[in-house]
């Protein structure tokens, strides 16, 4: 069984054949992105913010396992001037 959830792209009415793929989005409102990166690079970040972007969903959180010896965390809230808040 799968968590994980694919996001179609539509762009200016037309579905596009890209897909993106979330690992988990929680009660339809929070997308959960897992890393296990020793660092997380603005790429990361982006990521969370376009499946944001693509689902109008207002919170994203990108959890990363693999900053030894503390778990980083992120969370990023989608309004109309998109800001995101490190926690």
């Amino acid at each position: 069984m799968s968590l994980q959830k694919k996001l179609q792209i539509t762009y200016k009415g037309i579905t596009l054949k890209k897909e993106y793929i979330a690992d988990l989005i929680c009660h339809h409102t929070i997308i959960i992105e897992i890393k296990s990166v020793k660092e997380v690079a603005p790429v990361h970040k982006a990521q969370v913010i376009n499946y944001l972007n693509i689902t109008n969903l207002p919170l994203g959180l990108l959890v990363n396992f693999g900053s030894y010896p503390k778990l980083e965390r992120y969370r990023m809230v989608q309004t109309k001037n998109f800001n995101y808040i490190d926690l």
